[in-house]
């Protein structure tokens, strides 16, 4: 290993969303009960919510899928020492179409504009393991 620690910024920067929407999560269930929207029975039970904690709940729930493909990429490429300028960039661009996403995800939600942020971070994620697989090859 390079002893580098810049790979981990990008998936401390996803971290910091994964709280935030926890945290968002909560406000938005939490105004959802007290306005008479919704019952903690829903909640505890996952029946139907308001849209406003549903569509924060989707987004918690989506990064909890292709996100842990980037964790196993990220730690692969520090462990073989692929953690070099490229792959510290694919990774923040991952990041931060995460971070787009999330913020489509959790306010109008509109497909045609969340779909984009998708795609662009799952190719740069593509991209990420044909840096990995490359350095392995060559090294």
């Amino acid at each position: 290993m390079t002893g580098t620690n810049a790979i981990f910024w990008p998936m401390i920067a996803h971290v910091a969303l994964v709280f935030g929407l926890y945290v968002l999560l909560s406000i938005r269930r939490r105004r959802a009960v007290l306005a008479g929207r919704a019952t903690t029975a829903q909640f505890r039970e996952n029946r139907v919510e308001p849209d406003e904690s549903l569509f924060a709940r989707n987004s918690l729930a989506s990064q909890f899928e292709l996100p842990v493909l980037f964790y196993a990429c990220s730690f692969a490429t520090y462990l073989v020492d692929a953690d070099s300028l490229p792959a510290i960039a694919l990774a923040w661009i991952f990041v931060l179409s995460r971070w787009v996403h999330a913020a489509i995800h959790v306010t109008n939600n509109r497909i045609r504009y969340r779909s984009p942020a998708f795609a662009f971070g799952f190719l740069a994620l593509g991209a990420m393991w044909a840096w990995l697989a490359v350095w392995m090859i060559l090294d």
